[in-house]
């Protein structure tokens, strides 16, 4: 299968030549295919932001390269604002980049610049609006006259109105209550869903990425430390604990029996767990 987006050798250093030269990212590849759910996570100055805003071509990078398509983005402008409307980057804490009058003309700012028409824009709009539970009614308030929650899915909306074949979050649920988080969670699983579309999330949630990724990219120092499925990566539970990550909370539980001498297998979602506890008991049954 073609991925969709293949990263090659990419490197990037802030401030070249200066006092503050800083190397965010260093010989990192990787392929993304299409309708993946990619979890990425790394400690805070790994290089997981950095690299996020490669991906559309919001930072250049110093060596390397970045295909969507099998193309350089960096091959002509044209084609890089193109691959912006393609591969939608959502900021962390992005509520804070809401600055229109209605919730409808915020999330109607990137199907606009896109050049379409105005009945193709209104059509994007309330899609991505229900994707996000924003009513009908609440299109023409003000974003802020809404709560935290609404004001995070608005901006989520206005990224996937413009229908990017890759959504790229960074940090989405950062700061918002269970409930909002999982809203949050299910919006972006109802929008790859319907559009099978690319989804790649950071998070320092290990319990999110463990639920809901199909795959994990683990950034350590600037460079791509590990990439598999979360199986394979929370299976290197403890070199996860000695880059300065966290574990999903079953895993350190199930580590620490492994510890205790007790002939468990690694386990990283609630499923697991109980499957793993009845091999057990059932193991014990008949011993």
């Amino acid at each position: 299968m073609t991925p969709i987006l293949q990263v090659n050798n990419l490197q990037h250093i802030y401030s070249v030549g200066t006092p503050f030269e800083h190397v965010a990212l260093k010989d990192v590849s990787f392929c993304v295919h299409r309708g993946e759910f990619i979890g990425v996570i790394g400690h805070t100055g790994s290089g997981k932001s950095t690299l996020m805003q490669h991906l559309n071509g919001l930072l250049k990078p110093t060596a390397g390269e970045i295909l969507l398509d099998g193309k350089d983005i960096w091959s002509d402008k044209k084609f890089t604002r193109q691959c912006r409307f393609r591969v939608g980057l959502v900021f962390q804490y992005p509520e804070y980049q809401l600055f229109e009058e209605t919730v409808y003309k915020d999330i109607a700012f990137g199907p606009v610049n896109m050049g379409l028409k105005p009945e193709e824009v209104d059509r994007r709009v309330r899609e991505a609006a229900a994707f996000v539970n924003i009513r009908e009614d609440q299109l023409q308030m003000s974003p802020f006259d809404l709560s935290g929650g609404q004001k995070r899915r608005v901006a989520i909306a206005g990224v996937i109105a413009m229908e990017p074949e890759i959504l790229i979050l960074d940090e989405p649920t950062a700061g918002l209550d269970p409930e909002g988080r999982e809203e949050i969670l299910s919006n972006i699983q109802n929008y790859r869903q319907a559009k099978n579309a690319t989804i790649m999330m950071v998070s320092h949630s290990m319990g999110d990425v463990a639920r809901l990724a199909e795959r994990l990219l683990v950034m350590n120092e600037a460079t791509l430390a590990m990439d598999g499925t979360p199986a394979e990566v929370f299976d290197h539970a403890q070199e996860l604990l000695d880059m300065g990550l966290d574990i999903p909370e079953l895993t350190h539980l199930f580590l620490r029996l492994q510890n205790m001498g007790i002939p468990v297998n690694q386990v990283y979602t609630e499923e697991q767990a109980v499957a793993e506890l009845r091999r057990i008991r059932e193991g014990n049954a008949y011993a």
